[in-house]
């Protein structure tokens, strides 16, 4: 089965409502993201960031990836920025997949299970992982590698693409 980590939102300001609170989290959790980034690029699995687009349609990575580094975790952010091969998606809404070229991406790849990993757990991953199991996706939450501005509610998320979308939560 061919896998595919796909990074939501990890490049971030942390310059919004909630970024303080998510920038806690994101410190928590920034060990596991930098294992499971770690872990895909040495063993050859390919890594797609989708990423929010803050409400500029130019489609520049180069802008997007230079914003989150100038911004409030840049220390964090700059050993998770996406290397030149990695994929790259803009995205306009919580999930991944909404407006986006994400699932023509990984049909290309042949992927088959996505690994789950970015910000927050309860918001833009819970929906990419929803849509994901309607196209057919196999889906792994990466729980250690996932940011979240409430835990009450990641909790719930969780157990919710647990029990009721069918996704695999993992934990360290």
């Amino acid at each position: 089965m061919k896998d595919a980590l796909l990074l939501v939102d990890v490049l971030n300001d942390f310059r919004h409502e909630d970024g303080e609170r998510l920038l806690e989290s994101f410190r928590m959790r920034h060990e596991g993201m930098e294992r499971a980034l770690s872990e895909a690029r040495s063993g050859g699995v390919p890594v797609i960031y989708a990423q929010d687009s803050r409400g500029v349609w130019d489609g520049d990575r180069s802008r997007l990836v230079r914003e989150a580094l100038d911004g409030l975790g840049g220390d964090l952010l700059d050993p998770l920025a996406p290397e030149e091969d990695d994929r790259f998606v803009v995205k306009p809404r919580y999930s991944a997949f909404d407006k986006t070229p994400l699932e023509l991406v990984l049909q290309e790849l042949e992927v088959e299970r996505l690994l789950l990993a970015g910000s927050a757990t309860e918001g833009c991953v819970a929906q990419t992982a929803i849509d994901a199991r309607e196209l057919g996706f196999k889906v792994s939450v990466l729980a250690d590698a996932c940011a979240t501005v409430d835990e009450r509610l990641e909790q719930v998320a969780l157990e919710y693409l647990e029990s009721v979308v069918g996704a695999r939560i993992e934990r360290s």
